[in-house]
């Protein structure tokens, strides 16, 4: 179905508006994989706060104008898949990473991060970034691990000064 003048517009606004606010952008070829499977892939992305549509590629490039996404359009080839990450900037690539694993015909083909263009190293690294809870667990843990510690070592120091006694 041809989309009218008004309606690409429409589409181009709202692009760019969620462009202006995101804090990264994955995009991907999701030829080939099932409608149900984008769909489970959206819903996935919705709860963690990822925005994604599928966008011709002539409207993309209007809606990334003057963005920090604008590095994107290099990589822009046919009917573009493209994640917003709107909450935490690893979000996105990580929901892509993961989802690639399972569906083999489903390729990140480019992501940008504070207006840079990232190698595929640098998408796997914000893809495997820790989000705030995870990490605020980690430093929990470490602090409980260094506070044992310590425990036990004053526990031995006491016990090694009794027995010298």
């Amino acid at each position: 179905m041809a989309l009218n003048l008004q309606k690409k517009k429409i589409i181009v606004s709202k692009i760019n508006k969620v462009s202006n606010t995101a804090l990264s952008a994955v995009t991907a070829d999701s030829q080939g994989v099932s409608v149900n499977q984008i769909n489970k892939l959206r819903k996935s992305g919705r709860e963690i706060g990822v925005k994604m549509s599928v966008v011709q590629n002539t409207l993309l490039s209007l809606a990334i104008k003057n963005t920090v996404f604008e590095c994107l359009k290099k990589k822009l080839k046919g009917s573009t898949f493209i994640a917003y990450s709107m909450i935490h900037p690893g979000s996105g690539a990580r929901l892509f990473k993961e989802f690639s694993k399972k569906n083999t015909q489903f390729k990140i083909t480019g992501a940008a991060f504070e207006g840079k263009l990232l190698s595929t190293l640098e998408i796997n690294q914000l893809a495997d970034m820790p989000t705030y809870k995870e990490a605020i667990i980690k430093l929990l843990l470490t602090l409980k691990m260094l506070v044992a510690g310590k425990l036990i070592y004053t526990l031995s120091a006491i016990k090694q000064k009794k027995e010298t006694s």
